[in-house]
């Protein structure tokens, strides 16, 4: 396993476990977070104040479906499930870009896709 590919496993590991010092310990201090059609936002304070966003309770399950990385970029599918303050779960298909620097999250690009009825819609 590469440095990039260790780190983007141990960065879920943090989100798996609410570990705001794991996950930050993987980012640069100027990285920038996108989730696309949602929000973008940059720095590590600010990073850190979005880890535990307001329609959210507890860690959420993440499964990686599949990892590749090229050169400095770490692409993964992941399927996710968050538990809301309502007592529902949201489930969820992402795709991830990680853009890294020196070993570490530079940049990080997002797109959710919250699911409903099965696996694909």
């Amino acid at each position: 396993m590469s440095l990039n590919t260790d780190t983007v496993n141990r960065y879920l590991d943090g989100f798996r476990t609410n570990d705001h010092a794991q996950i930050l310990s993987c980012l640069t201090d100027d990285i920038e977070w996108t989730v696309y059609g949602a929000f973008n936002l940059k720095g590590k304070q600010a990073y850190d104040e979005a880890i535990d966003g307001p329609d959210f309770v507890g860690p959420p399950r993440l499964d990686v479906i599949r990892m590749v990385e090229q050169d400095n970029v770490v692409m993964a599918e992941l399927y996710g499930e968050a538990p809301r303050p309502d007592g529902s779960t949201l489930r969820m298909s992402m795709a991830e870009v990680f853009v890294m620097r020196d070993g570490l999250i530079a940049e990080r690009r997002a797109w959710v896709i919250p699911l409903s009825e099965n696996s694909f819609r």
